[in-house]
């Protein structure tokens, strides 16, 4: 069935909610209205609000909640309207659903989901348009995912909902209608942890995620470029062998995201190409990211965020070393 990753999001939790009857949903809006962008639409109608449930405009307290939710051995599943809101509620995150497992030795187990749409590209303020995600992967007991596609955000989500650790489930906001794609109707898993090889080359690999990943194919599509694409999927954990394996192969890397350039993710995995590959590359590892400052006013955002111009002149010089 075609869907678009808001449908396949949907879909995913309506199985979720099916297949789990301790799995519950909560956020601001996400009944009634089905969420700010109706990824919940219709939920409340078939599960009730007992298991669909809006809250009080109170990150902190939406997180929180679902921590002690997750701690009594239900499975809730947060959305935070945006990730810019989600600031309010990072001590939770990382003081207690990220250590509480570890805190307790396993006697404790915190499974639960934290949903919220991230990155820019679709004319919203700074605060709509966050790409945080280096600011969650430094804490080692919380999962990172950001999926680029329908197919994807579907199969991780399901995942996600069967284990047993929190889940950071990054959903790119441009993307949510972008494209449809074909996405099966029962459940089935993506791993998380594992990259996803796009497209196989050997002159050169690309690595990126999330809204990129798009943006990447079309520069490789249009040029007609013998490059390897890799889409991480999960940021924490990251599939570190597959990234050193494309490395190694292809002897050039470039990295691309959206969040920003300087200490972020791009800055991790070429650390990690560096240490265990350094003697098969055949030229200085590029990163493109966003400029080092607060996200700028909608008109600038162009300039702001990668595009397929920085990216086509970066494989100019990459291709020219």
């Amino acid at each position: 069935m075609q869907m678009n990753m808001v449908s396949a999001i949907n879909n995913a939790l309506e199985l979720i909610l099916k297949e789990n009857d301790k799995a519950l949903l909560l956020g601001e809006d996400i009944g009634k209205d089905g969420g700010v962008f109706r990824v919940t639409e219709g939920l409340l109608d078939k599960f009730g609000e007992k298991r669909v449930m809006d809250t009080p405009l109170a990150e902190s307290g939406i997180i929180g909640t679902a921590i002690g939710m997750s701690l009594a051995g239900l499975h809730p599943i947060a959305e935070i309207q945006f990730a810019g809101f989600m600031y309010l509620g990072y001590s939770q995150l990382i003081n207690h659903a990220a250590r509480y497992r570890t805190r307790t030795r396993s006697t404790f187990k915190v499974p639960m989901i934290v949903r919220t749409p991230v990155s820019g590209g679709v004319r919203t303020l700074e605060h709509h348009s966050e790409s945080p995600e280096a600011a969650y992967v430094n804490m080692g007991g919380l999962l990172v995912v950001e999926p680029s596609n329908p197919y994807d955000a579907k199969g991780l989500l399901i995942k996600a909902s069967r284990m047993d650790d929190p889940v950071l489930f990054l959903e790119p906001t441009k993307l949510y209608r972008l494209f449809k794609q074909e996405v099966p109707e029962n459940a089935y898993e993506v791993e998380i942890g594992k990259a996803n090889i796009v497209k196989e080359g050997t002159d050169f690999t690309i690595i990126t995620y999330g809204t990129m990943v798009n943006v990447v194919q079309s520069v490789v599509e249009k040029r007609k470029l013998n490059a390897e694409i890799i889409d991480i999927r999960t940021i924490n954990p990251l599939d570190i062998d597959t990234i050193i394996t494309s490395a190694k192969k292809t002897g050039k890397v470039i990295i691309v995201h959206e969040e920003q350039k300087s200490f972020g993710i791009g800055a991790e995995i070429s650390a990690r190409i560096a240490e265990d590959a350094i003697y098969e590359l055949q030229a200085p590892i590029i990163r493109i990211g966003a400029e080092s400052f607060p996200y700028p006013f909608p008109g600038y955002e162009k300039y702001y965020v990668p595009n397929e111009v920085k990216i086509s002149k970066a494989i100019d010089k990459l291709l020219s070393s």
